[in-house]
């Protein structure tokens, strides 16, 4: 049974005052909504965004459209697909919303249009494949696009007869720039040959667009792309970076003169760096960074005027708004301060007004607006997670502050169990982030990390900052460059130390657990130290020496180890040092691994190799692959598998107890993995 969004939601976290939060089960954190792509209206009135909330029924979350003035008030629903919605985009005259959706009859997501008071979706496009990265002109005439190549006839009657083998890393379609005419349907190509258009941005009188272009459309190639711009109609295109590295977020400043961009590189263009911001003259020359000295990472960044940028920073363990003059003659202005992470944030130069998402302790991330005024603060527009804590026992969360054994120090979040007493001792469960090239910051804590049901269940949870994060300067991000496992385990177990001497944290009940770099993490821990009694594996790298090939991408593993493994004279004695599965005979630690079958980034023979070497050993271990999941598994029911298996595996070996797995909703009978 589908409810309304709106029940659903009061259905979830709607509690009342004479009943005491309780701990939050699986199916509480699934079943709660998540906000993303929050617009605001051209005249800063409104704003548009998405909330999204499981449907059981078709095994994955589904996302609507909903309307909300920024003054406050009631949130309206606006969409209602079965299949659902997304990209809302305002029109320049703030009358209508385009937003993206596949309806009954199309056999591709296509842009659809809705009058901004509401009222039935129609669609705009007939496009032969399915389109992306939609945004209007200003002039409210032209929708622009991006959309594959469509398959020939010929390609599409070899699949009918299943003569279907393909050239790997060759069976893709490039993906080029398109608009539609708003008033006739009628659609014009901007862009082709041989490369793909990764993004772009339309200038803001509508007669340039700034694209980023690479020569496939596939992750690993991404490195290889320069920005280009041209005339809104695709003419007279420019090549303005021959770089050697990616660039992101590419825009022409509002005077036509510059061009900004972010790349993850040296002021020199070397690569392995934080995120920073670049600037050139959009008539072409050299780029320049935009804040050399600045140390954070830049995560987004926008024009506000011809002279000033405005960007998310990632300072560690928080994420917060600054204004960058482009000239330099002042310091970074930070705008916002607080525990919390910025996510989802973008800029309205006509409303002069920013629009972002703020997650906190107790929210897992409301809208929030910040008008663009020196003594302008925040304010908050929804009140949709508002009643969380007092139906759930939310975990209280803090920074920690340690050292590693060589002197750094290390910082990251420790949360605590509702029911948290000074002096008793918890298990503690340590939680280590992905990337590795970013950083857990304060907030509610991701879905498949389920902090809130770890802690509503007595664990303390740590999740460190280890070295080769971002937001903590190049220094401590490149401590990865020339051998991956130099310091970044030993300060995760300087981490745990510290909880342990604090009191905090019981020595007998440790559980490591992260997906993908936080998997490798992992993998690592359990060979270097048997301290932990049980362990969780997602998506996690065994042997670095095939895991480069088998990857997606190898743009990262490079500096890590010096070469590539085929190159002449390869570092293979680094590749194989470095790699879990070298000191596998040390383990002891029951360990279960978790992959997607479909998995491009770290592939499913990663997790056998480690699996079929710790069964080796006859230490306790699972491998639990999920068909049709990449590197994030998305259907809800292998979300609650992973979970159920997790905690019971935790229960069985940190606390030797026993955990009733969670069924879904609509059946009792769940085959569901057991320890």
């Amino acid at each position: 049974m589908r409810l309304p969004l709106v029940a659903l939601a009061a259905l979830i976290i709607g509690g009342t005052e004479s009943n005491p939060p309780r701990a939050m089960s699986f199916l509480d954190l699934l079943n709660i909504p998540a906000l993303s792509d929050p617009q605001l209206s051209p005249d800063g009135s409104l704003v548009a965004y998405v909330q999204d909330a499981p449907d059981w029924k078709e095994n994955k979350r589904i996302g609507h459209i909903w309307r909300v003035p920024v003054s406050g008030g009631a949130p309206v629903q606006l969409t209602r697909g079965t299949r659902g919605e997304s990209s809302p985009r305002w029109s320049p005259d703030g009358k209508t919303l385009a937003f993206l959706a596949r309806r009954e009859g199309q056999d591709d997501v296509q842009i659809h249009l809705l009058a901004g008071g509401g009222g039935e979706g129609r669609p705009l496009s007939a496009h032969v494949t399915a389109v992306s990265t939609i945004d209007w002109s200003p002039d409210g005439a032209r929708i622009y696009f991006l959309a594959e190549e469509a398959k020939s006839v010929e390609e599409r009657a070899a699949i009918s007869a299943k003569a279907d083998v393909f050239q790997y890393d060759e069976n893709f379609k490039q993906r080029h720039l398109w608009y539609i005419a708003v008033a006739s349907g009628q659609e014009t190509r901007l862009t082709s040959g041989d490369f793909s258009v990764l993004s772009y941005r339309l200038s803001g009188d509508g007669r340039q667009i700034v694209t980023e272009r690479a020569p496939t459309p596939l992750l690993g190639d991404a490195e290889q792309g320069e920005v280009w711009i041209s005339d809104a109609e695709g003419r007279d295109p420019r090549r303005l970076t021959t770089n050697g590295v990616g660039e992101q977020q590419a825009s022409l400043s509002p005077d036509g003169r510059h061009v900004l961009f972010l790349a993850s590189a040296s002021p020199t263009f070397e690569t392995y760096y934080q995120a920073a911001a670049f600037v050139m003259p959009a008539a072409g020359g050299p780029a320049r960074p935009l804040a050399p000295d600045f140390p954070f990472e830049i995560e987004s960044a926008r024009w506000a005027d011809a002279a000033t940028v405005v960007a998310t920073v990632n300072m560690g363990v928080h994420s917060e708004l600054f204004a960058f003059a482009l000239d330099q003659s002042s310091r970074p202005r930070q705008l916002t301060t607080g525990d919390h992470a910025l996510n989802d944030w973008s800029y309205s130069a006509s409303a002069r007004r920013h629009v972002f998402l703020v997650e906190e302790a107790t929210h897992p991330g409301e809208v929030w607006t910040l008008a663009d005024d020196a003594d302008a603060k925040p304010a908050q527009v929804t009140e949709i997670f508002g009643d969380l804590p007092k139906q759930f026992a939310i975990a209280r969360q803090e920074r920690a502050e340690w050292t590693a054994p060589d002197g750094q120090g290390i910082d990251g979040l420790v949360f605590y169990p509702a029911d948290y007493e000074a002096g008793r001792k918890y298990p503690l469960v340590v939680q280590t982030h992905g990337g590795p090239a970013s950083s857990d910051k304060f907030g509610w804590g991701s879905r498949m990390s389920y902090v809130q049901v770890l802690t509503g269940k007595g664990f303390v949870v740590l999740r460190p900052n280890y070295r080769g994060s971002t937001g903590y300067g190049n220094a401590f991000l490149r401590d990865m460059v020339g051998g991956y496992f130099r310091n970044a385990h030993l300060d995760v177990i300087a981490g745990v130390d510290a909880l342990v001497a604090r009191g905090i944290a019981d020595p007998d009940r440790l559980v490591a657990m992260g997906w993908s770099a936080g998997g490798h993490m992992t993998n690592k821990l359990i060979t270097f130290t048997n301290r932990f009694k049980a362990a969780s594996s997602g998506a996690g790298a065994a042997n670095w020496v095939s895991m480069y090939a088998q990857s997606d991408i190898r743009s990262y593993r490079t500096p890590w180890f010096g070469g590539t493994p085929w190159q002449a004279r390869a570092p293979i004695d680094l590749y194989w040092e470095q790699s879990p599965l070298k000191y596998v005979a040390q383990v002891k630690t029951p360990t279960i691994f978790f992959v997607g079958q479909d998995d491009p980034r770290v592939p499913l023979p990663q997790s056998v190799e480690m699996y079929r070497a710790v069964k080796s050993l006859g230490v306790p271990t699972h491998l639990y692959v999920a068909p049709r999941e990449g590197h994030g598994w998305q259907e809800l029911r292998h979300q609650l598998a992973k979970f159920n298996a997790e905690m019971a595996w935790f229960e069985k070996y940190a606390r030797n107890t026993t955990f009733s797995p969670e069924t879904q909703p609509e059946t009792a009978k769940a085959d569901l993995p057991r320890p």
